[in-house]
């Protein structure tokens, strides 16, 4: 008994190992010995390095390479869109690998997702229409559901994936402030997986990003502002580094981008060393207070009567009655709120601009009286 028992402490040890050694990054030595700038230099440099990658091609490159890059533990494709249990292979040995017709509805078929889509970068154009680092397995409704839109984040959902992956109109509050008003968001726990496969669009792509914003005319261009440095339009860059922030580098992202080295010989260098991302952009701007700010009510909008409420669960520093010719009609100074309200009376008819402040933040409604 004792000797099984050994035999048995033994198998399970190598079995833990086994499994620890899955999620430790394979970085080549001396891969990143040129990534030694700051800045949009270091996101060259990285370009250099990561550029000119094998592409295994579309069909069935990309199948291929799915097969050991996102693949559960229980052998199942990982789609961070859904939670369906999709199978390896055609429909015609016991897959689910898309045939080519209509599903009719979700976990019937799975195939492949341009997270940067194929409208911003041309249909079909090699090498980034195979490129797996950002080229996702995905359901196949779920796919034609984000269709083009931007990332972003959802006020309210009109669509739901059967993991909470959702579609419908942008929170147009902080950081999204000014955005596209349609845009898809992930469930929270791959936030960063997306982050910082489009962090890794843009570096790898870099010397052709500025022709990529002139010749396209997709929804999703808003996220990207036409430079080859910054690359990102301000609102979705600090989507991106929010994202990433919240949502750390994971063991799944370290064995995807492994097998992805091992199939293009090409890395995604935010996964491999995450502080690459505020090396070259930055931190994320704070949102906590824009997103309070811009969750205050001013109604009723238009007012019919000269009084106008404003709903708010935050504490206000200061409102500003500004007219549509900036003159500061009224100034009201550390309110005080009943029941979270605040009511502005006997306003003369006219458009107006009410600028509330809080935390040395500030956010602009516009009302009108009749």
């Amino acid at each position: 008994m004792k000797r099984i028992f050994t035999l048995l402490f033994l198998s399970l040890t190598l079995v833990s190992l086994a499994q620890q050694t899955q999620s430790v990054n394979a970085i080549p030595p001396g891969y990143y010995n040129t990534a030694t700038g700051t800045g949009y230099v270091l996101k060259t440099q990285l370009h250099n390095i990561i550029k000119n990658h094998f592409d295994q091609g579309y069909t069935p490159g990309l199948y291929i390479t799915y097969q050991t890059s996102d693949v559960r533990p229980n052998g199942k494709v990982w789609d961070m869109y859904s939670d369906c249990e999709f199978t390896f292979g055609t429909v015609a040995n016991g897959g689910n690998q898309d045939n080519g017709t209509n599903p009719g509805g979700e976990c019937v078929l799975f195939n492949r997702e341009h997270t940067v889509p194929q409208s911003y970068f041309g249909n079909s154009v090699s090498p980034m229409f195979s490129d797996a680092h950002f080229v996702i397995p995905s359901d196949k409704v779920v796919n034609a559901t984000r269709d083009d839109f931007p990332y972003g984040r959802v006020q309210n959902a009109t669509w739901t994936s059967t993991n909470g992956s959702k579609l419908g109109n942008n929170m147009n509050s902080g950081y999204s402030a000014g955005y596209s008003l349609t845009v898809f968001e992930p469930v929270d726990q791959y936030k960063g997986d997306i982050a910082r496969l489009l962090l890794y669009f843009a570096t790898r792509y870099e010397d052709q990003l500025t022709t990529f914003y002139t010749t396209s005319s997709s929804t999703s261009k808003v996220m990207f502002d036409g430079t080859s440095g910054h690359s990102f339009s301000n609102t979705f860059l600090n989507i991106l580094l929010t994202w990433n922030q919240q949502d750390p580098v994971s063991a799944k992202e370290i064995d995807r981008n492994n097998a992805i080295y091992a199939r293009q010989n090409n890395r995604n260098p935010f996964i491999d060393n995450n502080n690459y991302v505020t090396q070259i952009w930055g931190l994320p701007l704070a949102t906590s207070a824009f997103e309070s700010l811009n969750a205050v009510s001013v109604y009723p909008n238009p007012s019919n009567n000269g009084n106008v409420n404003i709903s708010t669960e935050i504490s206000l520093d200061n409102i500003e009655i500004i007219t549509i010719n900036g003159q500061v009609l009224q100034q009201i100074k550390r309110p005080t709120l009943e029941n979270n309200t605040y009511t502005l009376n006997n306003l003369p008819k006219g458009f107006y601009f009410i600028k509330l402040s809080s935390n040395n933040d500030s956010v602009t409604k516009k009302v009108l009286v009749n």
